[in-house]
């Protein structure tokens, strides 16, 4: 069993437990249902989160993808409970303090996370939004002066069921009439081969300077990144560390995963690899991790785009996400280069999102005067 999976059960069970405690104190909860029954339910729902979390993210068929949905909800829906039930908790000092209150405090604080999750749901299922940026950029030739790009990042695309969800994103890109299509990674969720209908779906996409794309930490966990998924069926090409000259004028580079790099302890800067000996012009990189952001400066990059953090995807979680990455969403200025991190066009895990939508960039190239 790979060890984040370990992690990621013993904690959800952690918190799992922790949440039907408290519940059993809740008045209402007491009166409406005994103990053998909720430890009972307590039980049941474990086992099928259990289920979800093992055999839901690795196995086939309706079944799977059943359990997957409920493990990955379920266990957005306890961290929302948990996070409303701690702060009460930690109010009354797990009820030393208030401690005629305390117990109707916590039913409070069980109703608010699930009115969250309601809100998290909701939130999860509307389309992306659209994120406009305008970029100045100095060594833009001037008949490339209005270049619109437009990037997708961390679709995760894993259930055959999300074949229409890609055609209504592909339907909102090709809206935007761009001249050029970035995939920032995680557009696969690593559960083996990507389906067929959803390779169908996403070679719609077209563009007159191309679809280009790099590789996330998901599609490294698939082994997707070992080329499992051949060319001709995907239509848009990888840049792997390397440069390509999109037009005279128009460099464009990309890089492998460099967190999946870091903790491989494989050597060597893929940043440097990527935008070495490549021509004079502009330079954008695309990096699914925003890490490295003062080496891509220092290369002469001039503009940056990364994806991966999701913007923290569900409140309060993005509070540690920006703990480990700094450049945590949106628009940042490193010397001369821009950095744009998205917060994702799809979600990771549970199809929620709280305070934090998900978005397509979409960017227009200025030469700088």
């Amino acid at each position: 069993m790979h060890i984040f999976v370990i992690i990621l059960t013993f904690t959800v069970s952690i918190i799992h437990v922790y949440v039907f405690w408290r519940a059993g104190s809740v008045p209402v909860i007491r009166n409406l249902i005994p103990v053998k029954a909720l430890i009972l339910g307590a039980i049941i729902i474990w086992a099928i989160s259990f289920l979800g979390i093992i055999y839901g993210r690795h196995g086939k068929g309706i079944l799977a993808m059943a359990l997957d949905f409920f493990a990955m909800n379920w266990m957005a829906v306890l961290f929302l409970v948990f996070t409303c039930l701690l702060a009460v908790d930690t109010i009354t000092c797990f009820g030393f303090l208030f401690k005629r209150s305390a117990p109707c405090l916590r039913g409070a604080a069980i109703t608010a996370g699930a009115v969250l999750s309601v809100i998290a749901l909701i939130q999860g299922l509307r389309a992306p939004v659209i994120s406009n940026y305008d970029i100045d950029i100095s060594e833009l030739p001037g008949k490339m002066d209005g270049t619109v790009i437009v990037a997708l990042s961390d679709l995760h695309l894993a259930s055959p069921f999300q074949k229409h969800w890609v055609i209504k994103r592909i339907d909102q890109v090709q809206s935007l009439k761009p001249d050029l299509i970035v995939l920032l990674g995680d557009i696969f969720e690593g559960h083996g081969r990507p389906h067929k209908d959803l390779l169908a779906a996403i070679n719609r996409l077209s563009a007159p300077m191309g679809v280009w794309a790099v590789l996330g930490n998901h599609e490294s966990y698939g082994g997707l990144d070992k080329n499992k998924v051949p060319v001709n069926e995907a239509d848009f090409a990888w840049l792997r560390n390397k440069w390509v000259k999109i037009r005279p004028g128009l460099i464009l580079a990309g890089v492998d995963d460099l967190g999946v790099n870091r903790r491989s302890g494989k050597s060597g800067d893929l940043v440097k690899k990527a935008l070495l000996n490549r021509p004079a012009g502009a330079t954008i990189l695309l990096s699914h991790t925003p890490v490295d952001i003062e080496k891509a400066a220092n290369a002469g990059a001039d503009l940056m785009l990364c994806g991966h953090t999701h913007g923290g995807q569900i409140w309060p979680f993005g509070y540690l996400v920006k703990r480990v990455y700094p450049y945590f969403e949106g628009l940042y200025k490193v010397k001369d280069m821009t950095v744009i991190v998205s917060r994702g066009t799809g979600t990771w895990g549970p199809k929620m999102r709280l305070w934090h939508p998900g978005e397509i960039l979409h960017i227009t190239l200025h030469r700088k005067t």
